[in-house]
């Protein structure tokens, strides 16, 4: 199998453009979404599950309370790649 490509400084740069509510620490790149409740937080959740395994690309996810904070890196190839974008710009989508 091969590894998958990480994304230079530029291109990462170029491609959050179109996601403002991500923010880049490091080789992660993170969200934070708040909800009205606990019920709305982990149905949230649930719903990302669909998209993330259909990617074979999981999420570290952090539930407290109201509030999601997702962060996503590509483990394997050490950093940030195309599909840490895909994800988040199908998670954006699921926020709406």
């Amino acid at each position: 199998m091969t590894r998958p490509t990480l994304l230079t400084d530029a291109e990462l740069e170029a491609r959050l453009i179109a996601l403002p509510a991500w923010r880049r620490t490091g080789n992660t790149i993170t969200r934070t979404i708040t909800f009205a409740g606990f019920p709305e937080a982990v149905a949230f959740v649930t719903r990302l599950v669909e998209p993330a395994e259909a990617m074979q690309h999981h999420p570290d996810i952090d539930v407290r309370y109201n509030r999601v904070v997702i962060t996503l890196s590509t483990h394997d190839a050490g950093g940030l790649t195309a599909s840490d974008v895909t994800l988040a710009a199908r998670i954006d989508a699921l926020v709406g």
